[in-house]
């Protein structure tokens, strides 16, 4: 990707005590982009989102935004940064403008102006007058992306965004998010355990898991390792059976899924499969081609990294 690099997370490590909550983590992010941080709770996303917005001390390595260092020059990272690290903090009592205004005397220089031009961005500006309490949780959440732009930042990290979100509200925010990173250049941090939605979202995919970060990837790096990766669903009446048969006989592997069978074969093979189930007696009810999901390719790299000890979800 030929854009800036807007963040650049280097080595990093987080210490309490003996434990290591994020343990060696290295990776950038370039203007427009957005970067999915996927991993269970306890993973280290949190932490690493801390250190990035100077809310927590690194322990060691280093983290840098827009080429200046979160340690030596915290004044202009910040400057540079609007987080919303988990439920965003807005009174109900008051109405969005003035939930913003007052954000923005955290900053210098933010003009009413501003404050209506980022509540267009976000798609706010005919219900600023309206108390938060009643507004949605999509909008909240749109509101809370509002302060983080107030002083119109090169990053955006935001902790599990969708979280709560009923589908039409996480549609809405990912749109949203998409705009924000296509049409202002905004790189864009994002954290969730969602895996679907951050497929959707995401340019770049980083797994983390007991604070190691065990993968870091394009989407299209991932899309392009799906092919060939094609699988055969076919519901039968008595699949642990079939499944057993066609081990057996075809040697192919087989996987049970409830009343289906997912065998990994290509199309040229579904005539010799067919023939060798309907030989022992097994009732074919439907057939149908299956690429295998961005989901699976993720637990199998965390069964790979860990030995098959821990799980994304």
């Amino acid at each position: 990707m030929d854009f800036k690099v807007v963040l650049d997370v280097r080595n990093v490590v987080k210490e309490y005590g003996e434990r290591k909550a994020v343990n060696q983590v290295s990776f950038q992010i370039h203007e427009g982009e957005i970067f999915g941080f996927l991993g269970p709770n306890g993973a280290g996303k949190t932490t690493t989102m801390k250190m990035i917005c100077g809310l927590t001390k690194i322990s060691s390595g280093e983290i840098y935004v827009c080429g200046k260092s979160v340690t030596k020059d915290k004044e202009y990272c910040l400057k540079n940064i609007g987080a919303m690290i988990e439920t965003p903090l807005m009174y109900g009592y008051m109405s969005g403008y003035d939930n913003l205004k007052y954000y923005a005397t955290l900053h210098e220089g933010i003009t009413k102006e501003n404050i209506l031009s980022v509540a267009r961005v976000v798609g706010l500006e005919n219900r600023l007058k309206d108390k938060v309490k009643t507004y949605s949780l999509g909008m909240r959440q749109r509101l809370g992306i509002a302060q983080a732009l107030l002083h119109n930042p090169k990053l955006l990290v935001l902790d599990e965004p969708l979280s709560g979100l009923d589908p039409a509200g996480v549609k809405e925010i990912r749109d949203f998010l998409k705009y924000l990173a296509k049409k202002h250049k905004i790189a864009i941090f994002i954290s969730s355990h969602m895996l679907s939605e951050m497929e959707m979202l995401c340019d770049t995919i980083g797994i983390i898991n007991n604070g190691y970060l065990l993968e870091v990837k394009h989407l299209k790096q991932l899309k392009e390792g799906l092919k060939g990766q094609q699988r055969i669903r076919i519901k039968v009446d008595y699949p642990n059976f079939a499944g057993s048969i066609v081990i057996k006989v075809l040697k192919l592997p087989v996987e049970i899924a409830g009343n289906s069978i997912l065998i990994k074969a290509d199309e040229k093979q579904v005539s010799k499969i067919t023939k060798c189930l309907l030989d022992h007696g097994v009732n074919i009810f439907s057939i149908e081609f299956v690429e295998k999901t961005l989901e699976e390719v993720f637990m199998e790299i965390i069964d790979k990294k860990t030995n098959g000890k821990n799980s994304i979800l």
